[in-house]
């Protein structure tokens, strides 16, 4: 690989005579890996229904290293949301942000959902997960991430920091900024890298990363954890950043143990990650907790104003939900107050969410369908949210019936023997998980699997 005279002297200086044993490092296979989605399945279970060869990614418990001749892209528990497609390093920052049931997180510069995926799992449908990317195409490949991963709690945006601080101050209990980098860390595993480190450099981002995290920092309540990370080894995007934060006296570092196999960072207490090391790539990472304590932060929970909701439920959806729906959510006749009709659109919303005029968004909470004319049409997002047991009737296939590609396709599929009796809307599986709708009449199922999701080729 050929590297930037700059880029090397930089590297020699930081690595000292580890440079050879780096440079040596890049010249080597990537590491390819799969994280599988707890939210769904357990990692016991995806290990005893995948047929990949996979093998585990030592410092996380959900993560894989798998053959890149496997077809992994292209198998229905894919489809399903059973697991993402992730670097192994970049499984880092997420596993090391301390996520609890109910805690409010925002992904700051969460595009296109790696992280966000995993944060989402974790909160286990509860408390509320803030996804924002400032690209509106990325935020929609975001939004579908996050989607096929049955994630409902969520708001999914598209604006500046400084444009969510207005609505989110003293907010979050939790936040991951993954900031924009001059991406040292990926020369490897995408070389065009370093075209794009020689025309910007890391001087370019510094302001970016200040700008970022300054909002990030106003946006956490007090006692809240913020992690910040980047796949670049430059000190000035890294160690230099978090000591400039540490400055302003409101956040203190909290040390994360490197292991056996990451190293301490130039500043005690945080990480790097060097690809000599490790079958992955370079990343930076450090946690940060900020002060105030607990008279603070009920001071912030006061302060929060619920947005008012519709307490009624649209005609087609009711009679939707009173044939289709088993206990979906819990008790969902007498959540009028959490639902939100726009435009027809039916939306069901996480608790606690304040009012949010004029922000751009591309989501609140989960999209369950459309209302039209007293009629209900779901969703895919409610279709992949959907757990066993919460609709019927159901076509279970397994993944090596053909027709779950031909499904996967969006074409009709034909039943058979006890399939025929299937009438309306169907909720299609594949190995017991949902794949999206379909609906039956006279021995054939109508595709309505999302004409953007379709398996191409």
């Amino acid at each position: 690989m050929q590297l930037p005279e700059t880029y090397i002297s930089s590297m020699k200086d930081l690595l000292g005579e580890e440079f050879e044993e780096y440079k040596r490092s890049l010249d080597e296979p990537r590491a390819y890996g799969l994280r599988v989605n707890t939210g769904k399945i357990s990692t016991e279970e995806f290990l005893r229904k995948t047929p990949f060869s996979l093998k585990p990614i030592p410092w996380v418990d959900n993560g894989f290293y798998y053959d890149p001749e496997e077809p992994v892209t292209r198998h229905p528990h894919y489809y399903a949301g059973l697991y993402y497609i992730q670097e192994p390093s970049a499984m880092v920052p997420a596993s090391r942000l301390p996520i609890y049931p109910g805690d409010r997180v925002l992904d700051l510069c969460a595009a296109p959902g790696g992280k966000s995926t995993e944060l989402a799992a974790r909160l286990q449908g509860s408390g509320l997960l803030v996804a924002n990317d400032i690209s509106r195409s990325r935020a929609q490949g975001l939004l579908k991430n996050l989607e096929r991963f049955g994630a409902g709690n969520i708001l999914v945006t598209s604006e500046r920091p400084e444009d969510l601080l207005n609505y989110f101050p003293e907010y979050f209990d939790k936040i991951l900024v993954d900031a924009p980098c001059s991406g040292e860390g990926m020369f490897r595993k995408d070389p065009s890298m370093i075209k794009s480190w020689l025309e910007k450099g890391p001087e370019s981002y510094l302001p970016i990363q200040r700008e970022i995290l300054d909002c990030a920092v106003r946006m956490l309540k007090p006692g809240g954890m913020l992690l910040y990370s980047t796949c670049t080894f430059d000190r000035r995007e890294d160690e230099e950043q978090i000591a400039a934060l540490l400055k302003g006296g409101e956040l203190k570092l909290k040390s994360l143990d490197p292991g056996e196999m990451f190293r301490e960072g130039f500043l005690p207490g945080t990480l790097r990650i060097y690809p000599q090391d490790v079958r992955g790539e370079g990343h930076f990472v450090a946690l940060l907790q900020k002060k105030g304590g607990e008279e603070a932060a009920a001071k912030s929970a006061g302060a929060d104003k619920e947005a008012a909701r519709s307490a009624s439920l649209p005609a087609g959806f009711e009679s939707f939900a009173k044939e289709h729906l088993r206990d979906f959510p819990s008790g969902i006749r007498g959540m009028g107050a959490n639902l939100d009709l726009r435009q027809g659109k039916l939306y069901l919303l996480p608790k606690g969410l304040p009012k949010l005029r004029r922000l751009k968004f591309l989501r609140t909470g989960l999209y369950l369908g459309e209302e039209k004319k007293n009629r209900f049409e779901p969703s895919q997002a409610l279709a992949m949210h959907l757990k066993e047991g919460e609709f019927s009737p159901v076509l279970p296939l397994s993944s090596e019936d053909e027709r779950v590609i031909r499904y996967l396709k969006g074409e009709t599929i034909a039943l058979s023997g006890e399939e025929e009796r299937l009438a309306g809307f169907v909720l299609v599986l594949a190995d017991g998980y949902p794949l999206g709708f379909g609906k039956a009449a006279k021995g054939t199922l109508k595709n309505k699997y999302n004409a953007g999701w379709r398996m191409q080729g």
